[in-house]
C-alpha cells in the first residue's frame, strides 16, 4: 500500500458458531468453530497492515443487512461460512455487501451458490470437459437407480461408491461408512443416512482410490496463479479402512485419521502430472467463476488419471489449512495475502462505481455487441449480472441458475436456447427461450437479463430480437412473457410493451400476496422481430 494511500478501514465478517444444538447438525460444532482461528489470522494480518478493522459475527442470515447498513467501513473481508439452519445464505454475502456500496473480498454470490451444489458445480465441470468421477443424486423418498445421472455415459457403472450430502461442506456428513464396495443395503444406508442427518440429498460417486491433492490457487493482478499442489498423504492407512479425508481427519485432533493425515507441500508429481494439474485446477477456476482465492480438490488413480472432487471458493485459511502452507511455499506472507484481497476487493468496487458514473450513450451503434450461442465459461457471468439486477429473490436465483445449466449441459439440441450479449469479449446480456410444453409452435421467453452498467443502451432489443429471429426459424408462431406486477418490474414491462408485446392476463397475487403474474404475448408468423432502434431498453 503507498504511503499517502487513504488506508481502508475493515469488516471482517464471520459466522459466529451457534448456540448447542441449535441446528440440525450440531455434531458438527468443531468445524462451525474452526472460524474462529481464520478470523485470528485475519485480524492479526489487518494489525500488521496497519488497517482499522472490527470484527462482526453474524449468527442467522437476517443480521447481515443491519450491519452492513450500519457499517462506516467501506471493505468486508468476508469469512461468513453458513449460518444455523440455513447454510446456504451465506453466498449471499457478496450480494448483499454490493447492494451497500462494499466492496467484497472473495469469489461472488453466483460462484458460492454454485459450488454449495455439489451436483450442479459436477454438471458445470463435466459440461465443459473436465474430469470428474461419475455420480448420481438421490433425493429424499427417491430409488438410487431412478436418480439423475451424470458421467460419460450416464450411469454409475460399478462400485466402489462414496456418498456425501449434496450440499454441505468442510467432510461433514463424510466417514469410513460412506464409502461403500458396491450397490446394496450398505449403499442404501449410506444415503438414507444423508437424509435423515443433513434433510438434503445424497451424492452417490465413483470412488477414486488414489492419492489425494490439494491445488490451492490465488488471484494476481487479474489472473489465477497456482500457488502450489499439495498432497494428503494416505500411506499410513491399514488395508481395509477407506483412505479418505473425513470429518474425523479435518477436525478431531484424537482420531487415527487426524494424525495420519499430514499434508506434503509441494506433492512428489512429474513435469507431466503437475502441468496437468496445473490447467485442470486454472479451467475448473474459469468455469465455476472463482475469484481472489480458490482450492481444487483432485484424485489420481493408480493410472495417473486425474478427477476433480470439489472445487473450493474461499476455502478455510486458518494457520494449519492447506491454503496457509501454500501460500508459506509460494513466500507469500499472510499479511500479504490479506492486502492483496483487500485491494482487489476496492478495486473492483471502484470500477463498478465508475461504470455507474459512466455516460450512457443513446445510440445503439455506439457498442458493438455479438450475439452467440452462450458457453459454460459465460456461466459465472451471467449468473453474476443475473443477481446483480437486485430485482430476483434467492430462489429465483437458484431457477435461473438450473435453467441455464440445463441449456449449457444439452447445447442446441435441449429444451432451452440460450444466448449470450457480448462487448468487447465479456458476457453482458442473456436471453433464454424455448418452446411451451402441451402447445403449438408457442415458445416462452424464460429469461432476459443485461449487466446494470450496460442497461438502457439497446442491448436488451437487441436480444430479444436475437431471440425472435431464433424461435420464428424454429417455426413459433407466438412468443410468451411471463413477469412480476411489482413496481420494481415496471421498467421491464415497459420495456417489452415496446417491443410489440401485449398483456395478456393477469394473476392476482399469483408470485406472493401483493406479486400478481403478468402475461404478455406477441404474434410471431406475420410479425416483425423485435424493433432494435429503441435506444432505451
Amino acid at each position: 500500500m503507498r504511503r499517502n494511500e487513504q488506508r481502508p478501514a475493515v469488516l471482517v465478517l464471520h459466522n459466529a458458531p451457534p448456540p448447542e444444538g441449535e441446528r440440525a447438525g450440531a455434531a458438527w460444532r468443531e468445524s462451525d468453530a474452526a472460524v474462529s482461528y481464520e478470523v485470528s489470522a485475519v485480524e492479526a494480518a489487518l494489525a500488521r497492515l496497519g488497517l482499522p478493522h472490527r470484527t462482526v459475527g453474524l449468527a442467522r442470515p437476517a443480521d447481515l443487512p443491519r450491519v452492513l447498513a450500519s457499517a462506516p467501513e467501506q471493505v468486508v473481508f468476508n469469512l461468513v461460512e453458513g449460518y444455523a439452519g440455513a447454510p446456504a445464505e451465506a453466498a449471499h454475502v457478496p450480494a448483499f455487501c454490493r447492494a451497500f456500496g462494499k466492496a467484497c473480498t472473495g469469489s461472488d454470490t453466483a460462484c458460492l451458490v454454485l459450488a454449495q451444489d455439489k451436483w450442479q458445480s459436477k454438471a458445470a465441470l463435466q459440461a465443459a470437459g473436465l474430469p470428474c468421477p461419475a455420480g448420481a443424486l438421490a433425493a429424499d423418498g427417491d430409488r438410487l437407480r431412478h436418480g439423475r445421472r451424470v458421467g460419460p455415459r450416464g450411469a454409475l457403472g460399478t462400485g466402489p461408491f462414496i456418498v456425501k450430502p449434496v450440499g454441505a461442506d468442510g467432510s461433514e456428513g463424510i466417514d469410513a461408512s460412506s464409502v461403500v464396495s458396491s450397490a446394496g443395503p450398505a449403499l442404501e444406508r449410506a444415503v438414507r443416512r444423508v437424509h435423515k442427518q443433513f434433510r438434503q440429498a445424497a451424492l452417490v460417486e465413483r470412488f477414486i482410490d488414489g492419492r489425494e491433492l490439494n491445488v490451492s490457487l490465488l488471484e494476481c493482478r487479474g489472473r489465477p496463479r497456482v500457488l502450489a499442489v499439495g498432497e494428503i498423504d494416505l500411506s499410513a492407512f491399514p488395508r481395509g479402512r477407506p483412505r479418505i479425508v473425513d470429518y474425523a481427519a479435518k477436525w478431531l485432533p484424537d482420531t487415527f485419521e487426524y494424525r495420519h493425515t499430514p499434508v506434503v507441500v509441494p506433492a512428489l508429481l512429474s513435469a507431466a502430472q503437475a502441468r496437468r494439474v496445473h490447467e485442470l485446477a486454472l479451467a475448473a477456476w474459469r468455469v465455476m467463476g472463482c475469484r481472489d482465492y480458490a482450492r481444487v480438490d483432485f484424485r489420481m488413480d493408480g493410472r495417473g488419471r486425474l478427477f476433480i472432487l470439489d472445487v473450493n471458493p474461499n476455502p478455510d485459511v486458518s494457520p494449519d489449512a492447506g491454503f496457509a502452507a501454500a501460500l508459506a511455499e509460494a513466500g507469500i506472507p499472510f499479511h500479504r495475502f490479506a492486502a492483496m484481497l483487500i485491494a482487489g476487493a476496492r478495486a473492483r468496487q471502484s470500477a463498478a462505481e465508475s461504470a455507474a458514473r459512466e455516460p450512457r450513450p443513446h445510440a445503439r451503434r455506439a457498442l458493438r455487441i455479438r450475439i452467440r450461442s452462450s458457453q459454460p465459461a459465460d456461466r459465472a457471468a451471467i449468473l453474476g449480472f443475473v443477481a446483480a439486477t437486485g430485482v430476483f429473490r434467492p430462489d429465483e436465483l437458484l431457477v435461473a441458475q438450473e435453467v441455464l445449466d440445463d441449456a449449457l449441459a444439452k447445447g442446441p439440441g435441449g429444451h432451452y436456447l440460450s444466448f449470450t450479449a457480448e462487448v468487447s469479449g465479456r458476457p453482458v446480456g442473456w436471453v433464454c427461450v424455448g418452446p411451451t410444453p402441451c402447445t403449438v409452435r408457442t415458445f416462452d421467453v424464460y429469461w432476459i437479463a443485461v449487466e446494470p452498467g450496460r442497461q438502457r443502451r439497446g442491448l436488451g432489443a437487441v436480444l430479444m430480437a436475437h431471440a425472435e429471429r431464433t424461435m420464428i426459424t424454429r417455426g413459433a408462431r407466438m412468443a410468451v412473457v411471463e413477469t412480476s406486477g411489482r413496481a420494481a418490474y415496471d421498467a421491464t414491462r415497459a420495456f417489452y410493451r415496446r417491443l410489440g408485446y401485449r398483456e395478456t392476463a393477469r394473476l392476482p397475487d399469483f408470485y406472493a400476496p401483493g406479486d400478481d403474474k403478468v402475461v404478455y404475448a406477441k404474434a410471431l408468423s406475420t410479425a416483425p422481430a423485435a424493433d432494435i432502434s429503441e435506444p432505451r431498453p
